[in-house]
């Protein structure tokens, strides 16, 4: 009886498919089992939403200029808008530099995210907080929060594609900047009553599993190439300081 062997290459597929399957699965679980609490209406998590919902917004309406700061934040610092207009920018500049793949990279992940944010939002349909006295609003669906999702995709673009040309000293702060960015996203939402915390969580966890997955195809194609695993201290392209960061000719 004849046997078939495999080839190098073939096996390595195949364990990238298995590792694409279990890094999928991994990303969106969380974010599955959120879903299906919000679509279930858990109350635990209906008397939380509740309670951030209420005990923010009062504080909103008994301190006017503080609310008047976040809505500056959310309106204008933290849009999507901006931010999507910021990963334009960045694209733009790898593409210049002729780091096309990585460029690729940041528009898939931004563009991805945002589609499949609305994708979702139209799915579940859920009404956005009504509060007596509201001090902002919003229009479309609630869960998950765009502006939360958005954050989360936006700033790991803009770290992971940036980290390589930043002082290792500088690095922390760069990610100190991104967490609390991507956080006060979050509280700006809730505390002005435009979306329950859930659909904060929701769009954290969601715009975390684009990233995910993005980052892992992007990681496969270095591996591909013969380029060495990088870790996410460093950035996805270190060689990006360099003249060329992406060569025509690459190592196989």
């Amino acid at each position: 009886m004849k046997t078939t062997t495999l080839r190098p290459s073939d096996r390595r597929f195949g364990i990238r498919l298995l590792a694409a399957a279990g890094v999928a699965a991994a990303a969106a679980v969380p974010f599955a089992l959120l879903l299906v609490l919000v679509e279930g209406r858990w109350r635990p998590l209906r008397d939380l939403d509740r309670d951030a919902a209420n005990g923010l917004h009062g504080v909103a309406v008994d301190h006017p200029a503080w609310t008047s700061t976040l809505r500056v934040l959310s309106n204008y610092v933290w849009d999507p808008l901006t931010l999507r207009v910021g990963v334009a920018l960045l694209t733009g500049w790898l593409l210049w530099r002729g780091a096309r793949r990585l460029a690729a990279w940041a528009a898939v992940t931004a563009v991805a995210g945002g589609l499949i944010g609305l994708g979702v939002k139209t799915l579940v349909e859920r009404a956005r907080p009504v509060l007596q006295d509201p001090v902002a609003h919003a229009p479309g669906y609630s869960f998950p929060s765009g502006h939360a999702m958005t954050a989360t995709t936006s700033f790991a673009v803009f770290l992971l594609v940036l980290l390589p040309m930043v002082p290792r000293r500088a690095r922390i702060a760069c990610w100190a900047v991104a967490v609390v960015s991507v956080l006060g996203v979050g509280f700006t939402r809730v505390a002005l009553g435009v979306h329950w915390f859930s659909d904060v969580l929701g769009g954290w966890l969601l715009g975390l599993a684009v990233v995910v997955l993005t980052t892992w195809a992007f990681e496969a194609w270095r591996s591909d190439t013969g380029r060495r695993p990088t870790h996410v201290a460093e950035g996805l392209e270190p060689e990006l300081t360099g003249p060329s960061p992406e060569p025509d000719s690459t190592p196989r």
